[in-house]
């Protein structure tokens, strides 16, 4: 198969689960397309003896239609097999199988269990008891189970209260490849593209593999984002529909969050979210809200010193943003559309958030680059009581120091001019001034290319950050 790229951790827990003497019950979630039913049938591809992927928008008899095909594919004879008319009994016909398997360590698989699982089908109740009654009492099982919809995947198997509660041994959120694991992917795949072109890229795409493969060797990441973005057919023209209706039911409701989320980039509070989108408060709202952080579009951070009342929802789906800003009700499409709004007004609006959520997303690389991982830290943002200054994001160290990030994109080493060194002077002022701080304010620069040491940076700026630094 083709090599993974990246996923070092999860390839060795999962290779760890073979190795443990008794039989495990691994749970698999994490965003569409990012890349969970590769991984598992590239690492167990040598135990792999049934797998079973299930169906969208089918009931209980497609899917067991579908399940003993796959019984009969994986028992490699002509033998026929009976479609069960229960998940129980579907189970029976399971268990019989792998009893008669001679592989040492046998894995069995279900692929996007939350569709599997339809209205009054029982299949959770078979799941629970073909574990609970049989496998579990065995050494030689690993049960996979994966899915995109990851609400779904915690509230209904990883922290049922029935007869599945504690069962999964394993659990792993499968995120969005790094910029290193993307970089190492491109370097599988013999695509030259330097730090620069890969952060372009992953400013649009985020660290999606499956958008990453429309990755063709000889283009410029301009070239590429017009062609899978701005091209008839091109594969990011049409996908944000579908991302969300894919996981979650009256997906209007998640596309309202995330399009309120999009219009403003500081990010807004639950109130304020409420305020600019036709959702009401309460516990419907908070499932959404915790389904969209679980999925990982969207973040929710707490503001300096501040109560989890007043957090702070971010949009960090970077394709969701660039749908929105660049794709969504625009007439403009075709061969050179991107290219023909690079250094806009609105391209560097963008660029500047999208790096942000970049960041933001490594924020660990930060830390070692500055040479904190061993101290703890809390980060958040802040925004002063008039609104006359904002810091998106904070480090409040241990050490007696909070760095003041300031994040900023651009296609050259950045220059503090005279008026934004007094503007950077006015905001630690203001934030040393509101939040009574008597710790150390160092002010940090995130950049691409590094700073221009001059006059204005001599004294005011103490550390630097750059896109290398990111790719550690």
């Amino acid at each position: 198969m083709e090599k993974v790229a990246g996923r070092q951790a999860e390839q060795a827990q999962m290779r760890q689960l073979l190795e443990t003497g008794r039989s495990e019950f691994l749970a698999i979630y994490g965003r569409r397309r990012v890349g969970k039913t590769f991984l598992i049938r590239n690492v167990y591809q040598k135990e792999l003896v049934f797998q079973m992927t299930g169906i969208a928008h089918a009931g209980m008899s497609q899917q067991l239609v579908n399940f003993t095909a796959e019984l009969h594919n994986a028992k490699k004879n002509a033998e026929a097999v009976t479609v069960p008319d229960s998940w129980f009994l579907a189970f029976e016909q399971l268990k019989a199988f792998l009893e008669n398997h001679r592989t040492p360590k046998k894995v069995v698989l279900f692929d996007e269990l939350p569709w599997i699982d339809s209205p009054k089908s029982q299949f959770l109740s078979g799941l629970e008891h073909f574990w609970n009654s049989w496998a579990s009492a065995r050494t030689d099982i690993i049960l996979v189970v994966c899915g995109s919809a990851a609400s779904w995947m915690l509230n209904k198997l990883i922290h049922n209260k029935g007869g599945l509660h504690n069962r999964v041994t394993r659990r792993i959120r499968l995120e969005p490849f790094t910029l290193k694991e993307t970089e190492h992917f491109f370097q599988i795949k013999n695509i030259a593209l330097d730090r620069y072109q890969i952060i372009q890229l992953y400013m649009a795409m985020g660290g999606i593999p499956f958008y990453l493969n429309e990755v063709s060797p000889g283009l410029s990441a301009f070239q590429i984002i017009d062609k899978t973005c701005f091209t008839k057919g091109g594969l990011l023209t049409f996908e944000y529909e579908n991302l969300y209706h894919s996981l979650f039911s009256k997906a209007e409701r998640h596309i309202a969050i995330i399009e309120a989320l999009a219009a403003k980039v500081q990010g807004l509070t639950r109130e304020e979210i409420i305020r600019t989108s036709p959702l009401v408060n309460g516990g419907t709202l908070t499932q959404l809200l915790e389904e969209l952080e679980e999925s990982g579009f969207i973040s929710k951070s707490l503001p300096f010193k501040k109560k989890v009342k007043t957090s702070i929802y971010r949009l960090i789906d970077q394709y969701s943003l660039f749908y929105l800003k660049f794709i969504k009700n625009k007439k403009t499409s075709g061969s050179g559309t991107w290219m023909s709004r690079i250094d806009s007004p609105a391209w560097r609006a963008w660029s500047g958030y999208a790096y942000e959520n970049v960041v933001f997303a490594h924020i660990d690389n930060v830390k070692r680059a500055l040479g904190i991982s061993g101290i703890y830290t809390e980060t958040s943002s802040w925004l002063s009581a008039k609104k006359e200054a904002q810091i998106d994001l904070l480090i409040d160290r241990r050490d007696h120091v909070v760095s003041i990030c300031e994040i900023k994109f651009s296609q050259t080493p950045f220059l503090i001019s005279k008026s934004y060194k007094a503007e950077l002077e006015k905001k630690l002022a203001i934030f040393r001034s509101e939040t009574k701080t008597n710790k150390s304010a160092f002010l940090t620069m995130i950049t691409t290319f590094g700073t221009v040491e001059n006059s204005n940076s001599l004294g005011l700026v103490q550390s630097q950050v750059t896109m290398n630094d990111l790719f550690s």
